[in-house]
């Protein structure tokens, strides 16, 4: 082989060696930029799976807010839910009432409407209707209606003197404020 020929290998070694490494470079530079795009899309799945978790867990309080709210109002309807028939019943127990206070003697017949009288008022309190007791006692806006104000000297003023109509409660509920007289 001659010097030429020497040279020109040399020159092809050499050029080989370059492409070589250029050729290496190259693919470091394309797996840094894989890399790279890897790791940028793994951020992006990051963040799609944070705000799919912050989706789901706004769902699941929604979910719990709407199951307790069903749950109240499932509550509320079963315990008022007898309320119109009590508004309807209200007047029947006071004309029995006012029966009762007007017998003048208390015969077989007086007994007989006394009974239906306490049975009628026995399953409407175990229905929860409760009559709202006032006499003697102060009064209360949210309880009763003052129909009349009345001078009184052997009372405190807001005492309450006379039932005119009995108030009810349903289930801790007014359904029929009291009607009364009130000393001023």
């Amino acid at each position: 082989m001659g010097k030429k020929e020497e040279i020109v290998k040399e020159e092809l070694d050499e050029e080989a060696v370059r492409n070589c490494e250029e050729s290496q470079a190259n693919e470091e530079k394309d797996e840094l930029e894989d890399k790279e795009q890897f790791e940028e899309e793994l951020n992006q799945k990051d963040i799609e799976i944070e705000e799919l978790n912050n989706r789901f867990l706004r769902l699941q309080a929604d979910f719990v807010n709407y199951k307790n709210r069903a749950i109240k109002d499932k509550e509320s309807t079963t315990l008022y839910a007898t309320e119109d028939l009590m508004n309807q019943l209200l007047p029947i127990l006071d004309n029995f009432d006012r029966a009762i206070q007007s017998a003048e003697e208390e015969d077989g017949f007086y007994q007989g409407v006394k009974m239906i009288y306490d049975q009628f008022v026995e399953v409407l309190n175990d229905n929860g209707l409760k009559e709202i007791q006032c006499l003697g006692k102060s009064f209360d806006p949210n309880l009763h209606h003052a129909v009349l104000m009345e001078e009184a000297k052997d009372s405190e003023e807001g005492t309450i003197l006379e039932v005119f109509q009995k108030g009810y409660t349903l289930n801790d509920r007014v359904i029929r404020p009291s009607m009364v007289k009130v000393a001023k």
